[in-house]
């Protein structure tokens, strides 16, 4: 049986928002007793082997928790779907929130939105702004090698990440760090951070800080084409691209006529033509990269599930000497 919530307080907090990083904030928002009297999420999207419709996990949370839904296809008036946004206006205006939080929600916001509550709208950003604006910050951070991220509760402006930053918390990345683990570490900060930023908005003591303007960098959504490992590349930038890449498009190899997927690496001695198998150690093959080697400790087939390299190398017969191939080779 769950702990009853606490007393209602007074901020009036519309949330806008679709994956799971988002519905960790939600649910930080509505523990904390703030009244939410409106969530705005994506259009439902099929997933799965069987292609259903699915409703993302911040619907999820809001139907378990009776709270009212909007799912439009775009908030532009003058868009390709006005009238999804006109809907979407009116009921924003109804609800009268004083504050609209917004996580990862995926649809930009125009000016309408941005002027529509009295506090204006917060962003639960997963960077240390001004490093990372973008879409995919997280990832970003891990294939860039940062030491450290965090989270940033920024004033929302009509540009890519560029408003007045209000409150940051930092986080180290470990060395084993992969953008599963740290999105679930930095979802957990981002609802602890946004509950900070809902009570000194209530007492009016929230005070926003404008960006810098030296350090700027852009997290650039990620792409399926950019699994693909290029083993010219040094190993130490393949081991973090693989990790950065865990779970979403999950690095891959080409091997023979099927492409493996690759999850886990570590660095290794060696030397040799880029893309060539050294040799198979207990844990999996060691493959030569443009500097330094790789040994691979977990695969995937095609249709398969993810396994200890080792045992798919013995599998597939993979053998010291053969030369896998480069992107677009």
């Amino acid at each position: 049986m769950s702990a009853p919530l606490p007393p209602p307080r007074g901020l009036r907090v519309a949330f806008a928002g679709t994956p799971e990083f988002a519905r960790v904030a939600l649910e930080a928002i509505h523990e904390a007793g703030y009244a939410v009297p409106l969530v705005l999420t994506q259009p439902d999207r099929p997933a799965g082997r069987g292609m259903k419709l699915q409703p993302s996990a911040v619907k999820q949370f809001a139907l378990a928790q009776g709270l009212p839904i909007a799912q439009p296809t775009s908030l532009r008036l003058d868009g390709r779907f006005p009238a999804e946004a006109q809907a979407a206006r009116e009921a924003l205006q109804a609800c009268a929130p004083d504050v609209l939080v917004v996580a990862a929600y995926g649809l930009i916001l125009p000016a309408w939105v941005l002027g529509l509550p009295r506090l204006g709208c917060l962003n639960i950003h997963a960077s240390l702004l001004p490093r990372w604006r973008g879409a995919a910050p997280i990832h970003r951070a891990l294939e860039a090698g940062d030491a450290e991220t965090g989270i940033t509760i920024m004033q929302m402006d009509e540009g890519l990440d560029t408003g007045a930053m209000l409150l940051e918390a930092r986080e180290p990345i470990g060395a084993s760090d992969r953008t599963a683990t740290l999105h679930d570490r930095l979802a957990a900060l981002g609802g602890r951070l946004i509950v900070t930023a809902l009570e000194q908005a209530e007492a009016g003591t929230l005070r926003a800080t404008p960006q810098p303007a030296e350090g700027v960098t852009y997290a650039h959504k990620i792409d399926k084409a950019e699994a693909p490992l290029d083993w010219t590349q040094p190993a130490a930038v393949l081991e973090r691209r693989i990790r950065a890449f865990d779970p979403f498009p999950g690095a891959s190899c080409p091997r023979g006529g099927e492409t493996l997927k690759v999850w886990a690496a570590r660095l290794a001695e060696g030397r040799g033509a880029p893309g060539e198998v050294l040799a198979l150690d207990a844990e999996g093959p060691i493959v030569a990269c443009g500097e330094g080697a790789l040994c691979l400790t977990q695969l995937q087939r095609p249709g398969g599930r993810r396994a200890a390299a080792r045992d798919v190398s013995v599998a597939l017969g993979i053998q010291p000497g053969e030369r896998w191939r480069l992107p677009g080779g």
